[in-house]
């Protein structure tokens, strides 16, 4: 079923997003010294094209990286502009692009411009064969080559298809790594995401949730915002965002509260399918209500497990059985619709909630 999504994905090129350099600046230099002597995997980019690889590899040194991996899949739309492969020493095939990795162990000053950037890299990788070499399979992140090369990774970094995004964590998950990634914020709803949110094994960046971010996308891409300054189409993606397992201070932070439940019960109507009151904004969390609150999606941007508990979700399916009512045709004609959603009764009528995080404040003794 994953190779068949990897298929489809691949036709419709419907999630193949370049990430603009300026992005992953603006993340990763929350990092930096979780980056000291670890080996970095990029393995859902071709190198050529990728600004993970031009990150990593400028930075090099300024990190203080032990290694680079990057692996190039046969299967890219974009054509490379960073650095031309029919030039790169080890590059077997000059008339037909092909998967490869590229391993970094040092970057020099080659040039003698008394600094260390891209243009060493371009240095080292048309003048040292051994740091480039071609793949024997694809390049899927999937594929025993690959899996061999994450053995040997500290961190992956990358932006892979938002359609693998259950497939790639998985893994990484499997082999026990740690990962910066970029995800549609809609993965938070997959439950085998939104269970290791739960247990803290994974929390959103330091990039604002609800910003989206630009991606560079492919020539044929028919919807896109801009134009950029090299020619190249550029599409935002609103729902999109960084997901890790590293440490992010924010997430260590208490939410301040200043609303109290008590005196304000009527801003904090109870909904009539859960045991839960609703908070429409995260700042309105009330200060002193000790039991379930159904608040938005985008608490978990500013989520301290400390602080709170996550008790899971309202879905239509209720997979942590936290629904207390299941409404019938007797409800309404519109049962099925009440069931999707928290409901809130007033009077005769009903009225829906979007989604909601339900949580409980750990300081407050029940």
């Amino acid at each position: 079923m994953a190779h068949k999504t990897l298929k489809n994905a691949n036709r419709t090129k419907k999630d193949e997003f370049y990430t603009q350099l300026s992005d992953i600046e603006k993340e990763l230099k929350h990092y930096k010294s979780q980056f000291k002597d670890k080996v970095v995997y990029c393995n859902a980019d071709d190198p050529f094209e990728s600004n993970f690889f031009k990150y990593f590899a400028s930075n090099f040194n300024v990190l203080g990286l032990k290694k680079l991996i990057a692996t190039s899949y046969i299967g890219s739309s974009i054509v490379g502009k960073q650095l031309s492969i029919f030039d790169i020493a080890g590059v077997k095939n000059k008339k037909k692009k092909e998967p490869m990795k590229i391993e970094i162990n040092e970057v020099k000053d080659f040039n003698n411009d008394k600094a260390v950037n891209l243009l060493d890299v371009e240095y080292l990788l048309t003048h040292d064969k051994n740091s480039v070499k071609p793949l024997e399979e694809s390049g899927d992140f999937r594929s025993k080559e690959c899996v061999e090369f994450l053995k040997e990774a500290d961190i992956v970094v990358t932006n892979p298809p938002f359609s693998l995004f259950r497939d790639f964590v998985a893994q990484l998950v499997e082999h026990n790594k740690k990962y910066l990634i970029i995800g549609n914020t809609n993965a938070i709803t997959y439950k085998e995401i939104f269970k290791l949110i739960k247990e803290d094994k994974i929390r959103t960046g330091y990039t604002n949730f609800n910003v989206g971010m630009f991606f560079v996308v492919p020539d044929d891409w028919e919807k896109y915002h801009h134009i950029d300054e090299n020619g190249k189409k550029i599409a935002r993606v609103s729902t999109s965002c960084w997901f890790t397992n590293l440490e992010v201070k924010k997430h260590k932070e208490d939410l301040i509260l200043f609303k109290t439940y008590e005196g304000n019960e009527d801003e904090y109507p109870k909904y009539d399918n859960y045991d839960s009151i609703e908070v429409s904004k995260v700042a309105t969390i009330p200060i002193d209500y000790k039991e379930c609150m159904g608040v938005p999606i985008t608490f978990l941007d500013k989520h301290n497990p400390d602080q709170f508990e996550i008790i899971g979700f309202t879905h239509r399916n209720d997979p942590y059985e936290l629904k207390t009512k299941v409404y019938t045709k007797e409800d309404g004609s519109n049962f099925n619709d009440l069931n999707g959603s928290p409901i809130i009764k007033e009077g005769n009528k009903f009225r829906f909630i979007y989604m909601r995080i339900i949580i409980r404040n750990k300081r407050l003794k029940k």
